[in-house]
């Protein structure tokens, strides 16, 4: 009974976070010897409600939680395009996506409508999910590696450290009373966690997941779980609005780095930094005067540099709204909604199969095709491979999943005034 009470109170800590106001931002990060800049801040979600748990997928895209349509899904932010697609349509919802090592594939945490709570993999070409630990309720993890995690366990009144072996299917309990935050160290085999064994004082400990060795490494800042690495040397951190860093053997304290009040931000609450260690991805509570794309104090007063900032983030805005019609309308396909599919076309809509040949002329003969399509097939789901946002056009490289086949196109969309009023298709 005591643990299914915890169990139920940490899903409703999940239910209350996707309530609030959190967004995801990315900085440039510039680093040596003598000090440590973060400039440049970018708001990557723009997204009422909660948007958290960023990370780097590779060095072009990144991956976070997201609020959408009243749940909360996988994103996937193109930092070459400055757009988001959808990695998942499942009916639950995901936290902590993270790449899984070696593998087309990414994890999350999902927190099903009848509430059950596990770790899945989805694999990234089709949007397929697997269950990957049946008999442990995850809330946090990290891979060690294609087959090692490293998680936070719900269990009774605790969350307790495990570690899990995908590959034998077997899990072992570490230490009981951990905190949220698992990274991977750089250049080393270990993985840190936070021990709050001592509640006046937590500490980031090395837990080597093979031999199962632990070491204390530093205390974190007073009741602040959440870490990530520079390097392996350099720890960062954040409290309400203030980023620190401890760097190990050199720091006796943490130092403060930097104010982040201009940007926005009042509470961090996650950090993630590219293998490179030139971005660095912050997710935190915001005010409510934050815009969509948060100057640094530097730039703030350079004329030459606003105006061409203010250029591109009408450029951005109008890309976004576009990519929003096209993604809002791939999802009222999915759902075979043909009501709400149809309302993003313009009545005079036209259908091309590559380069140049008409298939479809006018929206009432578009509803009749697609209409008979969406009754005709009951497993129909399209999946996003690759997107890009050019100007007024998305082009899509889909999968598509049909009465037990799938095939591959691309899909151009063309948008005029809010409304599609062109696809082109390449089969």
């Amino acid at each position: 009974m005591k643990s299914l009470v915890t169990l139920l109170l940490f899903l409703t800590t999940l239910a209350l976070h996707s309530q609030g106001n959190t967004e995801v931002f990315l900085f440039d990060l510039e680093a040596n010897s003598s000090k440590i800049e973060v400039k440049n801040a970018k708001n990557l979600s723009n997204n009422e409600g909660y948007d958290n748990q960023p990370s780097f997928l590779n060095d072009r895209y990144i991956l976070f939680a997201s609020t959408r349509n009243g749940q909360t899904d996988i994103a996937k932010y193109d930092m070459r395009y400055d757009s988001k697609s959808w990695l998942n349509f499942t009916e639950g919802g995901e936290y902590t996506p993270l790449k899984i090592p070696n593998k087309n594939e990414v994890s999350a945490v999902r927190l099903d409508k009848d509430s059950k709570q596990r770790l899945y993999a989805y694999n990234m070409s089709n949007g397929d999910s697997n269950e990957l630990i049946q008999d442990l309720v995850v809330a946090y993890y990290t891979w060690y590696d294609e087959q090692t995690i490293v998680s936070a366990v719900i269990e009774e009144d605790n969350l307790n450290l495990y570690t899990t072996n995908l590959e034998e299917g077997k899990s072992r309990k570490y230490q009981l009373n951990v905190g949220r935050s698992f990274h991977k160290i750089p250049n080393s085999n270990l993985v840190s966690y936070i021990s709050k064994d001592n509640e006046n004082q937590w500490q980031i400990k090395s837990l080597n997941p093979i031999s199962g060795a632990t070491k204390v490494i530093a205390n974190t800042i007073a009741g602040v779980e959440d870490i990530c690495w520079l390097d392996s040397k350099t720890i960062l951190s954040g409290k309400d609005n203030i980023l620190y860093k401890l760097t190990l053997q050199k720091d006796n304290n943490w130092k403060k780095i930097a104010d982040l009040t201009a940007n926005g931000i009042t509470k961090i609450t996650r950090l993630a930094v590219n293998p490179e260690g030139t971005k660095l991805l912050i997710a935190g509570d915001i005010s409510n005067t934050t815009t969509t794309d948060t100057k640094t104090t530097e730039e703030t007063t350079q004329t030459q540099t606003n105006e061409s900032e203010e250029s591109t983030t009408e450029t951005n805005t109008a890309t976004s709204k576009v990519e929003a019609i096209v993604q809002r309308n791939l999802e009222a396909y999915n759902a075979r909604d043909i009501d709400a599919f149809m309302a993003d076309y313009a009545d005079d809509i036209k259908l091309y199969n590559y380069p140049n040949t008409l298939s479809t002329e006018g929206k009432e003969a578009m509803r009749k095709g697609y209409k008979d399509w969406f009754d005709r097939v009951p497993d129909l789901r399209a999946f996003i491979k690759k997107r890009i946002v050019i100007g007024n056009k998305v082009i899509d490289e889909e999968q598509v999943t049909a009465n037990g086949k799938v095939f591959n196109a691309v899909a151009i969309y063309e948008v005029e005034n809010g409304k599609i009023v062109k696809v082109t298709f390449i089969q």
